[in-house]
């Protein structure tokens, strides 16, 4: 369903290692909003799968955590880690995206 890169997940579990919270994952999600119409979330999961039947997967060592109305979304997305000039930062790619405003933060469906 969703990917990690391997450097993604490199940078995932060091945070959880920083933030002491290593039996803890990832969850992915799309809300309303941006620029585009969708924009992607990420955040810490502490308490496992919600009840509301959320997909939990394994991809490079990384639990992650997507409820059903985000997986209609990110099918086959990839969770990476980019560094650059400007920074660095976790990014998803998505195939499933129409189209992607320019930060690439956001996208359409």
């Amino acid at each position: 369903m969703v990917n990690v890169t391997t450097l993604a997940a490199e940078k995932i579990n060091e945070l959880l290692a920083d933030e002491q919270k290593p039996g803890a994952g990832l969850r992915v999600f799309v809300q309303g909003g941006g620029c585009s119409g969708f924009q992607y979330g990420l955040i810490i999961e502490e308490n496992g799968a919600s009840p509301d039947a959320d997909s939990v997967f394994q991809s490079n060592g990384v639990t992650l955590y997507v409820d059903p109305i985000s997986a209609r979304y990110l099918k086959g997305a990839e969770v990476d880690f980019v560094d650059n000039v400007a920074g660095g930062g976790f990014t998803i790619r998505n195939p499933n995206a129409k189209s992607t405003c320019g930060c690439g933060s956001s996208f359409s469906a």
